[in-house]
């Protein structure tokens, strides 16, 4: 039994007349009778009782066609339902974001998206390097933007910016005297850097910084989070090496001064599933290329 054998007798139950509802159903009145025919074996009861003068429901017909009725109307609810979600899939965008896209990326993007997508809604989702990754593999994100690239098979990672890093310290520190400070003065010194799990590419871009200069700092605190990150430094427990995009935000307690050496860069990349046909990610992808003039045959290993 299938979903159109219920249309087919509802609409015949409803003229009481065969080539009426033939019309109705842009079918042939023979096959129309046949379905009908083949409704009543696999119900196993007489639906319709047909003379050449008239078409009548059987009691268990009439039954049956109120039940027939519930089912149909439930399957369109049902069908309904599946396109809204569907829509409302369609019309969001998850953003998974390390903090420097927040400051370097969004404001240059979202707005014009918002503008040009009035009915799109944006969630964003503050999220380390390694939650990114495994999110947007599982399908959980459509855009991320970590300090890794890891285009493969069904991952496409686009570069999208280089930031350097800034030395900051607390303003009453020894080395705040200096206008440049030596990259040996650094040795020994107490030093806040943020923890690998959350945060691996800068914390190894720090160790292998003070490897290369042949320097050891003395490492007091290790923080999950920025915000911690320029606290304990304002707080005087030590020097640190931090993201350029830190710079408007360091607190009134702290300096920021350059080295006689330059300090690593960190390279930010946007990536998304090469599979992936969402219109939203295409237009976010459009205009984000424009904004940052991004280069589509770039793959950096």
């Amino acid at each position: 039994m299938e979903l159109r054998h219920l249309r087919y007798f509802i609409t015949v139950a409803e003229e009481l007349n065969f080539s009426k509802a033939a019309l109705r159903l842009y079918t042939a009145q023979p096959s129309l009778s046949q379905q009908i025919k083949d409704l009543e074996e696999d119900v196993g009861v007489k639906l319709l009782h047909r003379t050449k003068r008239k078409v009548e429901l059987t009691e268990e017909g009439a039954v049956f066609l109120e039940q027939a009725r519930l089912t149909l109307a439930q399957a369109d609810k049902a069908v309904a339902m599946a396109r809204q979600v569907s829509k409302a899939k369609q019309q969001l965008l998850r953003i998974g974001f390390v903090p420097v896209a927040e400051m370097k990326v969004f404001p240059y993007v979202l707005p014009n998206l918002r503008v040009q997508n009035p009915d799109l809604k944006i969630e964003l989702l503050s999220l380390d390097n390694h939650e990114q990754i495994r999110a947007i593999k599982k399908g959980d994100l459509d855009i991320s933007f970590t300090r890794h690239n890891f285009h493969n098979d069904t991952i496409e990672s686009k570069f999208v910016l280089r930031e350097p890093l800034i030395f900051i310290l607390p303003k009453d520190h020894p080395l705040a005297q200096y206008e440049r400070i030596p990259v040996k003065a650094l040795n020994g010194v107490d030093f806040v850097i943020p923890a690998e799990e959350p945060s691996g590419t800068l914390h190894n871009s720090i160790l292998d910084f003070a490897k290369q200069h042949h320097i050891e700092f003395n490492i007091v605190q290790k923080v999950d989070n920025i915000l911690s990150h320029i606290n304990s430094v304002g707080m005087g427990l030590g020097c640190s090496i931090v993201p350029g995009y830190i710079a408007p935000l360091a607190m009134s307690n702290t300096v920021i001064r350059p080295l006689d050496v330059e300090l690593p860069y960190l390279d930010l990349y946007v990536s998304y599933k090469k599979l992936s046909h969402a219109v939203t990610v295409q237009k976010f992808m459009a205009l984000l290329t424009k904004t940052f003039h991004l280069d589509i045959n770039r793959i950096d290993n």
